[in-house]
């Protein structure tokens, strides 16, 4: 049986802390979370597709019950902060984008993320440099103990990690790609994502030596031959697709790659996009033309066993809520593998 965030109020358990829930065997919170609908594993990035409304490990947690779904493709501050990563320092609060509306304004910019590149200052980027340093010398003595508890606290609740998103750079040492492939190990994480880039030969030594596979992410800058080179590489180089991107980079429909390499999609972000690298493209699902319908029930047909991972891209209308949008992805899902 279900339960969703209303029946725990109705039986009294919606004003418990999260925490105490958890900590009780066979809570009834353990049941909150599906998994699969129809056979296919429907889950989240998190904290992305949450849009600043859920940025801890718990608050996340809390949100993927109140979906009702089973799983996460978890990127790595939530985590990493909760294993007893230092902080990153405070973020310069941005207004929203041009148009995003006095809503977005109310809550941090709910319009679709902008992904424009700006160029960095010198002090920015001796501030990025000086982060990574930090960061880097965390790594190399983090306590993997850490990240098995957090796996535990989300695998008592019903969900699942299924992936993890850390960027792993030229510049990196050896020791910092076995810490985060081990990392994804004590999450319960079957492979890691990030973005496709020309260092995917490199990567994927370290994920056979790792028998974790990396799924590498796409946005439009890609074509169907964009992963050739990194699946000759390495067997445990992999495809985390994103189906709108990868509709709007061809204008076409992405089944056809799907059907051809299915075996080697780790993950698929779904998002709703129209034709060509129009960023005001992003649509509430089922107005775009990425055929999100098909590509569910083809992976229901066939029987795939890669996760379709939620992302909210489309900008949330001023009369609703990213909580409101996230639940409408997961009725589509539900309907379109009924």
């Amino acid at each position: 049986m279900t339960y969703a965030r209303r029946d725990l109020l109705k039986l009294g358990l919606g004003a418990l802390p999260l925490g105490h829930l958890l900590a009780r065997p066979g809570s009834l919170l353990a049941a909150a979370a599906g998994s699969t609908f129809g056979g296919v594993e429907i889950g989240i990035i998190a904290p992305y597709a949450f849009r600043g409304t859920a940025r801890t490990a718990e608050e996340i947690l809390e949100g993927v019950v109140e979906l009702g779904i089973g799983g996460v493709e978890m990127q790595s501050p939530p985590a990493e902060v909760f294993a007893g990563a230092p902080p990153a320092p405070p973020r310069r609060r941005q207004g929203p984008p041009p148009g995003a509306g006095p809503a977005a304004a109310a809550t941090g910019g709910n319009a679709a993320p902008q992904r424009r590149r700006r160029e960095l200052t010198p002090e920015q980027q001796a501030a990025r440099k000086a982060r990574a340093e930090e960061m880097r010398k965390w790594r190399l003595s983090a306590p993997m103990d850490k990240f098995a508890e957090l796996r535990k606290m989300y695998n008592d609740a019903g969900v699942r990690i299924y992936g993890f998103k850390l960027a792993l750079t030229e510049a990196m040492p050896d020791e910092e790609y076995d810490y985060c492939f081990e990392a994804a190990k004590a999450l319960g994480a079957s492979h890691v994502t990030m973005e496709l880039s020309d260092n995917t030969e490199r990567i994927g030594k370290f994920a056979s030596k790792h028998e974790v596979y990396v799924g590498y992410h796409n946005h439009t800058q890609v074509d169907a031959h964009s992963w050739d080179a990194a699946l000759a590489q390495s067997p445990y180089n992999g495809i985390n697709l994103d189906a709108g991107h990868f509709t709007a980079a061809i204008s076409a429909s992405p089944i056809p790659f799907i059907k051809k390499h299915h075996a080697r999609i780790t993950s698929m972000h779904c998002k709703d996009r129209k034709y060509g690298d129009d960023r005001t493209n992003n649509m509430p699902w089922g107005q775009g033309q990425t055929p999100l319908r098909e590509i569910l029930q083809l992976m229901k047909r066939e029987q795939y066993e890669f996760p379709a991972t939620i992302e909210l891209e489309y900008p949330v209308p001023e009369s609703s809520t990213v909580m409101a949008e996230l639940k409408k992805c997961v009725a589509y899902c539900k309907e379109a593998l009924a």
